[in-house]
């Protein structure tokens, strides 16, 4: 019998969520994610040693401030990285805004037609990328905007329906619901156990399935932030799923039946169509107290890997100076 795995990529398309270059070559996924938090970590890899080096020599030539510098220097790692990526996944390669820019629909949007025009000039075309922004009111104009000038975007920190329904008003191309982060909220607050069916992440993501299909919304759902391979297989047949190195290994070394549980010819309890203004958004995005906070933690978690990358940056940047 194949794999979990095998068995996975028959029904949806499976995305590494990682930025280890090694990784992503062993694992063969259709498409790989990066963020803050993972470009962090992939540096301190082997394979990131060349990236860093060639980023921090093109930054000592750099004119201007030395936090200019430096965030430029990010910026260059960050397409680096993707650039890489691309050369190993036959399909996307999703790279995230900043943090900081989360709440700011021109600096997102310009952000995101210099993370577009830097790949352009690697030979990457922008049909390769997925921009990725926060799921915030701003965030999701943003997308807006670079969608009708044909940049792909990502929707990231997504937690509700409200959420998911603003975004395919918006018409983005792609959404990544966090399963595991909506897991912790409740498990925090006293919630489960819970099983891959009872999980209130996987039910989120079914939710909001049921909606786009149901309603005939091209968005791609694309799941995200797994804790364990039960919510994975719970989620099978969903659009794509972007899982970490640790799980898909665990899935490709399990065997065993992996039925399909999300399929878009059989959906059930799909809520109504829902249209939302900027008010209307604000207020059922603070109705619900986990998306709200959730999304807020994850602004500021990715920002304060932001930070610790520029000091990382900034360290390595006087290290190649002083040499």
């Amino acid at each position: 019998m194949p794999s979990k795995l095998e068995q996975l990529r028959a029904t949806t398309v499976v995305v590494a969520d990682t930025g280890d270059i090694e990784a992503v070559r062993r694992l063969k996924p259709q498409d790989c994610t990066t963020n803050p938090t993972l470009l962090l970590k992939g540096i301190e890899t082997p394979a990131a040693g060349p990236i860093l080096e060639e980023a921090l020599s093109w930054g000592k030539r750099q004119g201007g401030s030395r936090e200019g510098v430096v965030a430029a220097i990010c910026d260059r790692l960050a397409v680096a990285f993707g650039a890489e990526l691309a050369g190993i996944v036959p399909g996307r390669v999703s790279t995230e805004v900043d943090a900081d820019l989360s709440f700011d629909i021109a600096g997102s949007v310009a952000k995101a037609r210099a993370i577009i025009a830097a790949y352009e000039a690697h030979g990457i075309p922008r049909e390769r990328i997925l921009i990725k922004v926060a799921a915030t009111w701003e965030g999701i104009r943003a997308a807006e905007i670079l969608q009708r000038e044909g940049i792909d975007c990502n929707l990231t920190l997504l937690f509700s329906l409200p959420q998911a329904a603003a975004c395919a008003d918006a018409k983005v191309f792609l959404i990544s619901p966090f399963v595991g982060r909506i897991f912790d909220w409740y498990v925090k607050a006293g919630g489960g156990p819970y099983t891959g069916e009872t999980d209130p992440g996987v039910q989120s993501v079914r939710q909001i399935y049921a909606y786009y299909k149901s309603h005939g919304i091209g968005t791609v759902v694309m799941g995200a932030s797994f804790r364990n391979v039960g919510q994975i297989e719970a989620l099978a047949g969903c659009d794509r799923l972007t899982i970490s190195p640790a799980l898909l290994d665990e899935l490709a070394a399990s065997d065993g039946d992996l039925p399909r549980r999300l399929s878009p010819e059989n959906v059930e309890n799909a809520p109504a169509r829902l249209h939302l203004d900027e008010k209307g958004f604000r207020f059922a995005l603070n109705e619900d107290a986990m998306a709200a906070e959730k999304l807020s933690e994850g602004i500021r978690l990715f920002e304060k890997d932001l930070r610790a990358l520029r000091d990382l940056v900034a360290r390595g940047l006087e290290e190649a100076k002083a040499a």
